[in-house]
C-alpha cells in the first residue's frame, strides 16, 4: 500500500506542477485580453479557472497521498507550517509555503465578488511568487526531481512561464486601448 501511495503522491505532485504552470500561462493570456487559437477570450478565462481548479485537485491528491504514506512521514502540521518536516525540511517547507500562497489565491478567487476586484488582484499577484516556490519544491523535494523527464518538464515550463511573464511586463501586453480601459489600466478623471 505504501508504494502505491508514494507513487500516487509523486504522480499527482507532478501533474499539479504541470497544471499550475498551465494555469499561470492561461492567467497571463486571460489578462492580455487575447483569444487562444480559436477560443474566444471568455473561454480562455474559463479554461484558466478550470485548469486552476484541476491543479488544486491534484495538489490535494498529492498532499493526501503523502499524509497516508508512512515513508513520507508527513504530518498535518507540515501541511500548514513550513520547514518543520522530517524529510528534507527546507524543500518540504517550500511546498508548504507554495500551498499557503495558493490557498490565499484560491480563497480570494472564490470570494472575488465579496472582497472586491482590487483586493482580488492584489492577492492574485501571489501566483507569481507561488509558482517558482512550487517548482523549487518539486525539484528539491521530489525523489524524481533530478530525473530526465522531470528536469525536461521543469525546463520547458520555466522557459514558457518566464517568457510569458516578460510579455506580461512589456508595454504591448494588452491588446487594445479599449481593453486597457476595461481592465482598469487607464482611468478617466
Amino acid at each position: 500500500m505504501d508504494n502505491a501511495m508514494w507513487a500516487f503522491g509523486r504522480a499527482s505532485g507532478f501533474a499539479s506542477m504541470l497544471l499550475l504552470s498551465a494555469s499561470v500561462l492561461l492567467g497571463i493570456l486571460t489578462r492580455s485580453g487575447r483569444p487562444l487559437v480559436q477560443l474566444p477570450r471568455v473561454s480562455v478565462s474559463l479554461l484558466h479557472r478550470n485548469v486552476s481548479l484541476m491543479a488544486v485537485v491534484f495538489l490535494i491528491f498529492h498532499v493526501g497521498a503523502l499524509l497516508l504514506d508512512s515513508y513520507a512521514q508527513l504530518h498535518v502540521t507540515d501541511v500548514f507550517v513550513p520547514f518543520l518536516g522530517s524529510y528534507r525540511p527546507f524543500w518540504q517547507g517550500l511546498g508548504t509555503v507554495a500551498l499557503d500562497l495558493l490557498a490565499a489565491v484560491v480563497v480570494t478567487g472564490l470570494l472575488r465578488h465579496r472582497i472586491g476586484q482590487r483586493t482580488f488582484k492584489l492577492v492574485h499577484w501571489l501566483s507569481y511568487a507561488m509558482w517558482p516556490v512550487a517548482i523549487a519544491h518539486s525539484v528539491g523535494n521530489g525523489t524524481d526531481g533530478t530525473s530526465a523527464p522531470v528536469v525536461a518538464a521543469v525546463v520547458v515550463v520555466s522557459v514558457a512561464v518566464v517568457a510569458a511573464v516578460a510579455w506580461r511586463l512589456s508595454a504591448g501586453f494588452l491588446e487594445t486601448a479599449r481593453l486597457r480601459q476595461l481592465h482598469g489600466q487607464w482611468r478617466r478623471p
